[in-house]
């Protein structure tokens, strides 16, 4: 993200660097025309000039060559003072600047709620910001590199630097209010010990870790991960598949691919297609009538899910369904239910 402040100082030493780069051309050129001097020459009475360090000139100047020295010396005075300050002002406000952009970004990381974090900006942390970015939503990425987050960082992107084993920074990403935390680390023994932190600042937090090795699969469990990821093993397992059902295998990727427009497939809670104080099935909704989306999952509220349900299925509170459709009936049914 770019200070405007950090903009502006920064076009002041552009134009202070391009003045005098102005005036030392200018010097060399009159030094040379005026004074007859030779390129050299004139090069070494320009900057010996400038820099006003008094040393001897190389010829005797006459009377043009004095007044055209006389006016180098009041420009360089004033060009080469102002280069000065500009520059001595900015590296005195650096940290200044740097306080005033955390600041900036703390402030709306406290406006957050049920946010996501993501700890890790590696392979799978961009996707994982791609993706939720895609959907709309709000996410914190904690990066321990600084490049890193000076390479990726704009407006749309929250960076904390800083390392998410330590309970401070993960409290400053607002994990006390953040609804899931996303461990995309590359080594499994800090993942294993985020997830530790994490669980126990927020209990009801939804953890997602990521694992190099299976041995880790286990411990991250047992340490309060709800969910843990292997991405060597499910490449492996998607490369296999696209050999032995390719066209299926292509038609599920089709279905996870998110854009501006051409989300079909959702996940909806019951309690937002209805007033739950009278439970409906899935026929009573007909979410197929009224927006074209069709229902191909149901998840009960103990977890436990049905693949194509029955159309009788009772759509008890806590639970969820998942329905398939194109992108502009997706985007009916948000309208319609008003879908975040």
């Amino acid at each position: 993200m770019d200070n405007p402040l950090l903009r502006l100082y920064r076009s002041k030493i552009y134009t202070a660097v391009m003045m005098l780069v102005l005036l030392l051309c200018i010097g060399v050129l009159g030094y040379r025309f005026i004074s007859d001097f030779e390129w050299l020459d004139a090069l070494y009475m320009t900057v010996i000039t400038i820099t006003t360090v008094g040393f001897a000139e190389v010829n005797p100047l006459d009377e043009q060559s004095k007044i055209f020295t006389i006016f180098l010396i009041l420009a360089s005075v004033v060009i080469v003072g102002y280069a000065i300050s500009i520059i001595t002002e900015f590296i005195l406000n650096r940290n200044n600047i740097e306080d005033i952009k955390q600041r900036k970004m703390q402030k709306k990381i406290d406006a957050m709620t049920n946010h996501i974090i993501i700890c890790g900006y590696g392979r799978n942390g961009k996707q994982a910001a791609k993706k939720l970015s895609d959907y709309g939503k709000p996410f914190v990425i904690i990066e321990r590199n600084k490049e890193t987050i000076e390479k990726f960082q704009d407006d749309d992107i929250i960076f904390i630097e800083g390392n998410a084993n330590e309970d401070e920074i993960l409290l400053s990403a607002g994990i006390d209010k953040a609804s899931t935390l996303i461990c995309a680390l590359p080594n499994d023994a800090d993942n294993l010990f985020v997830v530790l932190s994490a669980r126990q600042i927020n209990s009801k937090l939804t953890i997602i870790s990521r694992a190099s090795e299976e041995t880790s699969y286990n411990k991250l469990k047992l340490a309060g991960a709800n969910n843990v990821i292997l991405p060597d093993r499910i490449g492996g397992d998607h490369m296999a598949s696209l050999v032995v059902i390719p066209d299926l295998v292509e038609f599920i990727d089709n279905l996870g691919i998110v854009g501006e427009r051409n989300i079909n497939i959702e996940e909806v809670k019951v309690e937002q297609l209805y007033n739950i104080n009278e439970v409906k099935t899935i026929r009573d909704l007909d979410l197929r009538r009224k927006t074209g989306c069709t229902v191909i999952g149901f998840k009960d509220d103990k977890g436990d899910y049905i693949v194509n349900p029955e159309a009788e299925t009772k759509l008890i509170p806590g639970s969820k369904i998942i329905v398939l459709g194109r992108p502009e009936q997706i985007v009916k049914l948000n309208s319609k239910y008003n879908i975040v």
